[in-house]
């Protein structure tokens, strides 16, 4: 066994991992921003995301079986090149024609294709890049870069939305992601191909094995579910929340990006938390269980309270998001057969994307026929009983997954 995690592909990951999710988060709350500024419509501005979630549903699960089959290394530098390829030709075209709301449902829905893509493929390589015995660590590391970028890009984006054009937003954001495929390639291919599929039939057949692994696993099936829900819903939430800000008489958007930074900050102390102190896998179903409990709870409320107590509450609730969700990753990482991650991560994503869509919709119908408080809270509730029904009553079958450890001798 390895000593050390930070082995040289580990630590060329990371850095790629950075520059993605900065050019991601330099992109993600202006382009938010500039949709509800320009159309005024909570409905509009949650057909912008499903096109996001969209592609996981229909491609991720389709491509996973010549994924899981081939070289991931290569996918993912593929996917990389047709995104840089993609935000370059947005921010020139950004540059030439004013707002256009269909411009950016459709690059919307083409760039999240290869994201999609892009997940599914980063998900069946990463864990090859963790010595064994690390995994917690590992994704430790992985869950604690994205509220770190966001700590620091949440307030800055939002305040260059007002000063800078989007175009070159865009063109900077390819910049990075240039910059992340060289070192990508400079990565070894750890997990190298199986051999690539021949044949329509050989293509069905492994096609066929992930949803029979996934068919005999209620566990699995149950946190799927439930992450489907509680994602869909907090981005509903987010987005209630954002509409709220940006209407109310003495919020602003600028604040919102704070109420971000205040998550941000508690998901890096949680990340350094999990870094540093292991949770025994005997104490991980009740540890997470606890969580969702009380981040459903809490961020139901999160508008009816002063904005001080938000950002308090908001620092609590990402301090223990990023906790569960890095005990879940690498359990459930761990549970899946190796061979299989690219289609059994493809079916999850899929699944989660489903339920997102669907809560995604109702929440900007929500939004445009009640006050965006009374809708945030609704939605809450409605998370609270997926808790209840999925995570906690059928409790036997859904421990095994979290108390999953990875076999010593895998790669």
């Amino acid at each position: 066994m390895k000593k050390t995690l930070w082995t040289k592909d580990f630590s060329l990951i990371t850095v790629t991992t950075v520059l993605s999710a900065i050019a991601g988060e330099a992109l993600v709350l202006p382009v938010s921003l500039l949709v509800f500024d320009e159309t005024q419509s909570t409905l509009l501005s949650s057909i912008i995301m499903i096109c996001s979630f969209l592609p996981d549903l229909l491609f991720g699960v389709l491509v996973s079986p010549a994924i899981d089959r081939g070289s991931k290394k290569h996918w993912v530098i593929a996917l990389d090149i047709a995104s840089a390829a993609m935000m370059v030709a947005m921010g020139l075209l950004m540059l030439k024609i004013s707002f256009s709301y269909w411009i950016y449902v459709i690059f919307t829905f083409v760039f999240s294709t290869a994201s999609a893509l892009y997940q599914v493929s980063f998900g069946a390589w990463f864990p090859n890049l963790i010595p064994v015995g690390f995994e917690q660590k590992g994704y430790a590391v992985s869950s604690t870069i994205y509220p770190v970028i966001t700590l620091s890009m949440a307030p800055l984006s939002a305040f260059l939305y007002t000063k800078v054009p989007i175009s070159w937003m865009f063109l900077v954001a390819a910049a990075l992601l240039v910059l992340s495929i060289v070192l990508e390639s400079m990565i070894g291919n750890s997990c190298k191909s199986q051999g690539g599929i021949q044949s329509l039939k050989e293509y069905i057949k492994e096609l066929k094995s992930g949803f029979a692994y996934f068919k005999k696993e209620k566990g699995m099936r149950n946190i799927s579910g439930y992450m489907g829900i509680t994602n869909g819903i907090s981005v509903g939430e987010s987005l209630m929340q954002q509409a709220y800000f940006q209407t109310s008489a003495v919020l602003n958007a600028t604040m919102f990006g704070f109420l971000t930074t205040a998550e941000m900050i508690g998901r890096v102390i949680g990340g350094v938390m999990q870094y540093f102190i292991k949770v025994p896998a005997k104490k991980r179903f009740a540890f997470t269980k606890t969580v969702y409990i009380c981040y459903d709870s809490f961020e139901a409320f999160l508008l009816y309270l002063p904005y001080p107590v938000m950002l308090g509450i908001r620092f609590i609730l990402g301090s223990l998001g990023v906790q569960s969700a890095t005990i879940r990753q690498a359990a459930v990482q761990s549970y899946i057969p190796p061979e299989m991650r690219g289609r059994i991560n493809a079916i999850l994503s899929g699944i989660c994307s489903l339920g997102m869509i669907i809560v995604q919709v109702a929440a900007g119908m929500l939004g445009e026929v009640m006050p965006y408080r009374t809708a945030a809270l609704l939605l809450g509730g409605v998370n609270f009983l997926a808790v209840v029904a999925l995570i906690i009553i059928p409790a036997k079958v859904n421990r095994p997954v979290y108390e999953a450890e990875r076999a010593s001798g895998e790669v």
